[in-house]
């Protein structure tokens, strides 16, 4: 082989592309006879600054070896053909990514048209919500991977809810927040139902039926490509050995470390004012609580935690973010006026420092801190155990209670705060309950504690040359080469 092109076709949304474009740096780093394509889609509910500002800044730190097309945005005929049609956002953007197909066909005809006579189109990288485009690759005679971007326990749940699905003729949306325990050869426990994503059980928009068809066509894959490595999720990823499935890779931790920018703040002020607190606290002496980009609550929520921030007596450090108005489709923002949302007198108790947006990568990375209340998503999992920080469980949307179940009851990893707390489902979390949950995590001698401390050890191991992820990219590499044709 001598040249080889990848198409990468990621979802436009901050928590999903950030980590399938570090693969692909990874990947060219690797084997410089690969380049990349990347076909970045618009679609009417990811309109996502931060993407766009990720993009700008890689574009600028990366060679020619991996290069951006940003493809045209169509209407979608779901929103002006059915105005008053009430459709889950899952189901929108399987369908929008669908209508893409004649775009991103032209875009693939188009680059063909640019190659030297040495290099090779080897196949599309797609997204676990874009696997419609198996049918475009199929169409130029090349192989699909999926890059899946969460835990290969999750993977193996979604291969499991598919098959009750089709084979057994389950209606799906009736196990999720029901009382049922599902058996799932990924995980070593039995898993609560109420902690499946609540996409399952989204039936009247389409969401569970759009996401379910997603997961059929993972099988049609010429592999999985999935962000975690075998020392944190060894039985899951064993139990893809057994069964007819797509070969695995296990790649991760696959993370951007740098301080992640933010379109609306000005990251030097920001930084420095967050990281001249932190200089002057002790060393693991601070909590971090930080909910993700859409990690929001109701104000009888908000003076719940700040309760217990002040009856723990531990120093804090608490990223709160306000939620956009009512009926808008929007990223959470800075509050204004922190006086009119918490508790009076909270921000004269002197133990803690309550910010907007937090550059969580940086935070986690200060020797002050000690535990991180975490939302639970993947990539801030991976980032948390990279720098050996404990985590406490508070999960809000997607498969973070899922996530949350994962680390408590299967790896020891984190403590339980709350394991089904689903944004908007009216259920408050007490200050006692929140109290309990951060003095366990922030014991010195807790044993969540020590196993964090050993991942870290674990995952600077699996990189390095003979470890697992490296070892398992190296049998990427070969076997894409293979399935070219």
């Amino acid at each position: 082989m001598k040249k080889a092109e990848l198409v990468f076709i990621p979802l436009p949304n901050i928590g999903h592309i950030v980590s399938m474009l570090e693969f692909a740096k990874l990947l060219v780093h690797r084997d410089d006879r690969f380049s990349v394509t990347v076909l970045i889609v618009k679609l009417p509910l990811l309109e996502d600054s931060a993407v766009n500002t990720h993009i700008r800044s890689l574009s600028a730190s990366v060679s020619g070896s991996i290069r951006f097309i940003h493809l045209p945005q169509l209407d979608d005929p779901q929103l002006t053909s059915n105005p008053k049609t009430v459709f889950d956002a899952t189901y929108l953007l399987c369908s929008s990514i669908k209508d893409q197909k004649p775009l991103v066909r032209n875009a693939v005809k188009q680059l063909l048209t640019q190659f030297e006579s040495s290099t090779r189109l080897a196949g599309f990288v797609l997204d676990m919500l874009s696997t419609s485009m198996v049918d475009v690759a199929d169409e130029f005679g090349i192989p699909s991977y999926l890059f899946f971007t969460a835990s290969a326990a999750f993977l193996g749940l979604t291969f499991h809810l598919q098959a009750l699905h089709d084979h057994q003729g389950v209606d799906v949306t009736e196990l999720v927040d029901s009382e049922a325990e599902l058996v799932v050869p990924s995980f070593i426990n039995s898993v609560p139902a109420r902690v499946l994503p609540a996409v399952f059980g989204e039936k009247q928009g389409g969401g569970s039926a759009a996401f379910l068809h997603c997961i059929s066509r993972f099988r049609e894959m010429k592999g999985i490509l999935v962000n975690s490595f075998m020392e944190l999720e060894s039985h899951a990823i064993n139990s893809f050995l057994e069964g007819p499935f797509p070969p695995l890779y296990p790649l991760g931790p696959i993370l951007n470390l740098k301080h992640r920018e933010h379109p609306d703040h000005d990251d030097d002020d920001t930084n420095m004012d967050i990281m001249n607190w932190l200089d002057h606290q002790p060393s693991s002496s601070v909590v971090f609580l930080c909910f993700g980009s859409h990690g929001i609550f109701p104000l009888d929520q908000v003076k719940e935690i700040a309760q217990a921030l002040e009856c723990s007596q531990y120093r804090f450090l608490w990223s709160l973010c306000q939620p956009p108005p009512k009926g808008e489709i929007a990223m959470p923002r800075d509050y204004t006026n922190l006086v009119e949302v918490l508790p009076q007198g909270f921000l004269d108790i002197g133990i803690g420092k309550v910010i907007g947006w937090a550059p969580q990568s940086a935070i986690l990375a200060h020797p002050s801190i000690g535990g991180f209340v975490s939302h639970c998503g993947w990539n801030s999992i991976l980032e948390s155990l990279w720098y050996g920080v404990s985590i406490a469980t508070w999960p809000i949307y997607s498969e973070q209670q899922l996530n949350a179940f994962h680390l408590v009851k299967e790896l020891g990893l984190a403590i339980e705060i709350t394991l089904d707390y689903k944004f908007n489902n009216g259920l408050i979390v007490r200050a006692k309950e929140i109290e309990n949950g951060i003095r366990n995590l922030m014991k010195n001698d807790n044993e969540v504690k020590r196993r964090a401390k050993e991942m870290k050890e674990y995952i600077i191991n699996t990189l390095i040359e003979g470890g697992s992820s490296h070892t398992c990219l190296a049998r990427l590499i070969e076997d894409i080469k293979i399935n070219i044709i």
